[in-house]
């Protein structure tokens, strides 16, 4: 499993806190194992019974505990430690080693959990749901909201274009992309994220209102460029993502020089700070 690429999510069950994580490549959620067995179990060590579940496990040859792996979530305290994980059909294994009163309702809680990707396949309008759901609950406010499902059509339409024009690999897209950024932000995405203290975390997600507009117009500007030039390949479509960049690092020139101050801004939305890591890492 690699970290990088996965999305956090914590869920809620009863009021507790079930960390879980969609895996994009692999379209599956890993589920902390801990979190789990300390609902099942009702013990005040769940850690610790958890550890003494994972050594009986072991020792009966049961398969399951070839299939755990180990993810950096979150903790209480706000570091990230390496923590158990396994997938949802592993938890179901995992449930029918604990005795519980809470087995069937958390056996409901992840068929919901799985069954909501099966879902959006056949209906995408609950992706976006979800998407504007998951905003609110994090503060956002439905202006905000609006103008990032709208960003996020518009970049699909982007992507569409620039696939028409010969751009396959996601390397490509990258490079498109950091140069319509680097027009109007002085900085490559990777570079954005940095500034403004991002690891994992959506850019766009973390921009104020008028960085997305101004991300937006970088990239509108492009699509419409490319409609009219219909470049081909990644050279000419280079070419047409500065053009369509500086469209909007113009507009934003204009916009500082009223104001009289940069709109470009290192603040995010992050709820919680990153913990200088250090060597070795703490079990879970």
């Amino acid at each position: 499993m690699n970290q990088n690429k996965m999305h956090l999510v914590n869920k809620i069950f009863n009021n507790e806190t079930i960390r879980t994580v969609w895996d994009k490549e692999e379209e599956k959620y890993f589920i902390s194992i801990v979190d789990l067995v300390g609902v099942l179990s009702e013990s005040d060590r769940p850690r610790k019974y958890w550890s003494d579940l994972k050594s009986k496990l072991k020792q009966e040859g049961n398969e399951v505990s070839e299939k755990i792996g180990q993810l950096k979530l979150k903790s209480q305290d706000g570091k990230y430690r390496l923590t158990d994980v396994c997938d949802i059909e592993e938890m179901f294994r995992i449930i029918e080693s604990i005795p519980s009163k809470n087995a069937e309702p958390i056996k409901q809680w992840l068929a919901k959990l799985g069954r909501e990707r099966i879902d959006e396949t056949f209906d995408p309008s609950l992706a976006a749901q979800r998407a504007i759901d998951l905003y609110r609950t994090k503060g956002y406010d439905e202006k905000w909201i609006l103008k990032r499902i709208k960003s996020i059509q518009n970049r699909k339409q982007l992507t569409d274009i620039w696939k028409a024009g010969g751009i396959t690999e996601s390397k490509e897209y990258a490079i498109l992309t950091n140069e319509i950024y680097k027009e109007w932000s002085g900085m490559t995405a990777g570079e954005y994220k940095s500034f403004k203290g991002l690891r994992k975390e959506s850019l766009r997600d973390n921009m104020t209102d008028v960085e997305v507009a101004l991300a937006d117009l970088g990239e509108i500007a492009t699509r419409e460029i490319a409609k009219r030039k219909n470049p081909k390949g990644l050279d000419e479509n280079i070419e047409v993502a500065r053009r369509g960049g500086k469209i909007a690092g113009n507009t934003r020139k204009d916009l500082e020089n009223e104001l009289g101050n940069s709109v470009v801004t290192s603040n995010n939305a992050l709820t919680y700070e990153y913990e200088k890591e250090i060597e070795g890492e703490i079990n879970e």
